[in-house]
Formats: C-alpha cells, sequence, structure tokens
C-alpha cells in the first residue's frame, strides 16, 4: 500500500504552533495549490490543510509565512470524530513528513541582492534617470 503526497503551493496563513500536553510541537496551515485552468483559462486552487509535527512544526513556525512558496511531502490522513450534537465529522489533511522553502522571505531576497552603483562613463546614462534630450534646445 502506498499513502504519499507531494504538493507545491503558497501558504495561505501564517503557521499557528501549538504544543501538546508532553510538550511536542504541532504546527498546522494550508496551502493554496492551484489547479490546471478549466476550458474558459479560469484558475482555480485547493487549500489543503498541512499539519508538520516536531522540528518541521517549529521549521514553519520560525520561517514560513503567508505567501511563501513551500514543498511539502507527506501522507494523506482522515480523522472523525463525533462532535457535540452527535454528528460524525471528518477533517483530511496532508501529515507532512518533509517542508522545504522554495523561495526566499521578501526583506531577505532584496538584502541579499543589493543595488551596486557603478561609475558612468561620458555619453552614457545612470539606471534610473532619463536620457539627456539633443534636441531640448531647439
Amino acid at each position: 500500500m502506498l499513502n504519499r503526497v507531494v504538493l507545491i503551493g503558497r501558504l495561505a496563513n501564517d503557521p499557528e504552533l501549538k504544543y501538546t500536553a508532553s510538550g511536542i510541537a504541532v504546527a498546522n496551515f494550508r496551502i493554496a495549490v492551484d489547479r490546471i485552468p478549466n476550458a474558459q483559462g479560469e484558475r482555480q486552487a485547493d487549500f489543503i490543510p498541512i499539519v508538520a509535527w516536531r522540528q518541521r512544526a517549529e521549521f514553519a513556525a520560525n520561517y514560513l509565512t503567508k505567501g511563501r512558496l513551500v514543498a511539502v511531502d507527506g501522507k494523506l490522513q482522515v480523522r472523525s470524530w463525533v462532535a457535540q450534537d452527535g454528528s460524525r465529522r471528518y477533517a483530511t489533511e496532508v501529515i507532512a513528513d518533509n517542508l522545504e522553502s522554495l523561495d526566499r522571505p521578501k526583506e531577505h531576497a532584496e538584502a541579499a541582492a543589493p543595488v551596486v552603483e557603478e561609475p558612468v562613463g561620458e555619453g552614457e546614462v545612470a539606471q534610473g534617470e532619463e536620457p539627456e534630450d539633443p534636441f531640448a534646445d531647439e
């Protein structure tokens, strides 16, 4: 038997980190995974609940935020319970075995690629400046 799920998507919300009574970290969040566009070209997404435990939960809480692109490798789990009104409830979620960030946070990405001003030679235009109009005086 095989129960393996691999997803790539963007976090729909910041991970929520909690600890069990025995001190084990657990993080819950959802990722938006694009579907193939339909016949009219409309794009849709599925919002898939993810549960991460222990070190993966702490990684998610410390390094992942809403909008970040992530890869999740795990298994599908369906839980059921009886609600207070006596009805049976179900939850389907992916239990993450591996989490990997596929992009950098915006503040780190900007800091990682500083803009370097290079000297401008005669007749050249510095980046961000308008070129001089040679016919302006006419």
